[in-house]
């Protein structure tokens, strides 16, 4: 296992960027990620890394080793679940990324129910709306809305979604209903700006074939939350996911409008890396969510934490 944790410690020092990022991650202090690789790179008699001030840096050899090393590891992984499938109790470390505003209203809030079944098991999430590389940066899964078109992994439908375009009865009676994709040019389309986001176009389904539509606003944010509560104060018009408005479509307190436009599959995913043995915390977290968010009248209901 020596051997086994120093490879794991160089690799997630890699992949962070920096000691300090994977100590926080493993929940150790850098010093002792320091001396694991020390450890390492006196055992192989090479120089893996370079640390300075301004950061790390790979050598030749330690780019070698990287690849390398992520594959053994995965390889280890795939072994162990492999056995654990086949045993009663769930042990080990389930780390899952999702978006932030869903993670916040859909994950978190049942997060204690998952943990009394499974309390051997530790759990860690980042709730962050960054697309985050599961592979390089030692996440066993996450939570993606929309298409996973990435051939390195496998993507299992939580629960159907669409995206349309919202807004609340008094602004449309004050400026009208849009009729046409060409109508949103004289909207107040409030815009998601997160490393570009919906000022590329927001996305719909015109005679069979998918168009993106350039939308003008007078307010952008990288926060989805707070673009979901300019729209409940009537400020403008947005696009937005059926799940995250679905009880103020019930109550009347925003419509929807094009939706003979929308893209009819946005779906609510659960993506894990490409493998051999699909692992037991994995299945079972997947299998957890897809219960819940089935389950008749969940969207209905607000989650607080």
């Amino acid at each position: 296992m020596g051997r086994y944790t120093e490879l794991n410690t160089f690799v997630q020092v890699a992949n962070k960027g920096s000691f300090a990022a994977a100590a926080l991650n493993e929940g150790v202090t850098p010093a002792i990620l320091g001396r694991r690789l020390d450890a390492l790179e006196q055992r192989l008699g090479v120089k893996l890394m370079h640390r300075s001030t301004r950061g790390l840096t790979l050598t030749e050899q330690g780019e070698q080793l990287l690849e390398r090393a992520r594959q053994l590891l995965r390889e280890f992984n795939e072994v162990e679940a492999s056995i654990s499938n086949s045993s009663s109790s769930v042990t080990g470390h389930l780390v899952v990324s999702a978006p932030a505003g869903f993670g916040r209203h859909h994950i978190a809030p049942h997060v204690l129910g998952f943990q009394q079944s499974y309390p051997e098991l530790k759990l860690s999430f980042n709730f962050t709306d960054s697309v985050i590389d599961l592979i390089h940066e030692g996440y066993d899964m996450s939570i993606r809305i929309g298409e996973v078109t990435d051939p390195n992994y496998v993507a299992i439908k939580l629960y159907p979604n669409r995206r349309v375009v919202c807004g609340t009865p008094g602004y449309f009676a004050e400026h009208s209903v849009p009729q046409t994709l060409e109508d949103l040019a004289q909207h107040n389309c409030l815009a998601f700006n997160h490393q570009g986001g919906q000022q590329r176009g927001w996305t719909f389904l015109r005679d069979g074939r998918t168009v993106a539509v350039k939308v003008n606003g007078n307010l952008a944010c990288n926060d989805g939350e707070l673009l979901f509560a300019w729209i409940r104060q009537g400020l403008g018009i947005g696009w937005r996911s059926i799940w995250e408005i679905q009880s103020e479509l019930n109550r009347g307190e925003l419509v929807t409008v094009l939706d003979e436009f929308a893209i009819p599959d946005y779906d609510i995913q659960a993506v894990y890396p490409q493998q051999r043995y699909l692992p037991t915390k994995v299945r079972l977290f997947i299998d957890y969510l897809k219960g819940l968010y089935n389950t008749p009248g969940y969207w209905d209901r607000t989650h607080p934490l």
